[in-house]
């Protein structure tokens, strides 16, 4: 089975947490906490710095690892490098997601979750 090494922002802002909204793929309308592949010769730090500002058009600092999940897909073997980071500044834009909340550690379960995603939700909630 082929294997994806992707990293993940759980970019915190005034006690929220941002999620997206897949607006593509086989998981389409599905939430998960944005960022995406790591390439050849990168740090997980910079590649996740790159894929926000590919998808958000934002800046981050990586605060801290928050932790690792493996998970089988059916087509792949994901596994997830998660971060959590804070925004440089307060802009966003939707660049590749269909939409984006932010949610308080009580509203984390009123979306649909990515099932990789779901580990770190229940770590969040803790």
């Amino acid at each position: 089975m082929k294997t994806i090494e992707v990293v993940a922002a759980v970019i915190v802002r005034d006690g929220r947490i941002f999620a997206t909204q897949r607006g593509y793929g086989d998981f389409k309308d599905m939430w998960e906490f944005p960022g995406g592949k790591i390439e050849s010769g990168e740090s997980r730090e910079e590649a996740l710095k790159r894929e926000i500002k590919e998808e958000l058009d934002a800046d981050i600092s990586v605060d801290s690892f928050l932790q690792t999940v493996e998970y089988d897909y059916p087509k792949f073997h994901l596994i997830l490098h998660c971060f959590l980071c804070s925004l440089k500044n307060d802009t966003l834009h939707l660049l590749e997601h269909e939409s984006a909340r932010w949610l308080s550690a009580n509203e984390l379960d009123s979306v649909e979750w990515l099932p990789a995603d779901l580990s770190i939700v229940r770590n969040l909630k803790q």
